[in-house]
């Protein structure tokens, strides 16, 4: 234990250092992004009871392979599309909605949940209640068939009140962790490279033998080392 105490100790100025780099660095970076809201809605997915109509009630994986097809049919360029063109925002894409939108079904239900993530937490809760509101009227349009498929908005997006991201408390804390850790790996790293001899119980390690005793080292002072020179020489004339 000693051993492992006895660099950490002797080097804890570089792991602090680190430590506080990493720490700062993180927290720093943090407090500098922009914020991200997300706006979630839920659908419900279902099937008709019409005649003549396949009905998945009671069918457990016919009504999972019906919610992951909805989720799927949420994240495209169709449904985003048809967003944009509801709230008519013309300067943002289609392309752009996609890549901040997410479907996702709720394990063994038979809800999805649709999120859209923005800077703006009024825009997320628009455009996710638009992308519930067109992707139930696309499956409803599509689904006057055999297998009669409905999607509802059960439950609007509101607008978030507080962001998701970023996270300045936990990205510190793991910063704080890992600046822990990468200075304990410097004072090994360190404590290796260092050849020198500091301590008896350093020499006995390294040599196997007892030490039976210890040279003090006398610093001499500049003006002093002057006056021996001079002596010298005069000793030497």
């Amino acid at each position: 234990m000693e051993r492992v105490l006895r660099p950490l100790l002797r080097r804890v100025g570089a792991i602090i250092l680190v430590t506080v780099v990493v720490t700062g660095s993180a927290l720093g970076f943090s407090l500098t992004q922009t914020p991200a809201y997300l706006a979630s809605v839920k659908i419900l997915v279902g099937q008709k009871a019409t005649p003549g109509n396949a009905n998945l009630n009671g069918d457990v994986t016919g009504l999972t392979d019906l919610t992951l097809t909805v989720a799927k049919a949420a994240d495209t360029m169709p449904v985003a599309q048809a967003a944009v063109e509801q709230l008519n925002l013309p300067e943002q894409s289609a392309k752009e909605v996609v890549q901040h939108m997410s479907a996702e079904p709720d394990p063994g239900t038979m809800f999805v949940n649709i999120s859209y993530k923005s800077s703006d937490p009024e825009k997320a809760q628009l455009t996710a209640n638009a992308i519930g509101q067109v992707l139930s009227q696309k499956i409803s349009e599509v689904s006057l068939g055999a297998n009669g498929i409905t999607a509802t908005v059960w439950e609007p997006a509101t607008v978030p009140q507080t962001p998701v991201s970023p996270d300045p408390v936990r990205n510190t804390v793991i910063a704080f962790l890992l600046g822990s850790l990468l200075g304990v790996a410097l004072a090994f790293l360190l404590e290796y490279v260092d050849e020198r001899w500091d301590s008896p119980e350093e020499v006995e390690e390294a040599c196997g033998i007892p030490t039976f005793g210890v040279i003090p080292r006398f610093e001499v002072l500049a003006s002093q080392k002057a006056e021996v020179l001079a002596s010298k020489k005069e000793g030497e004339q």
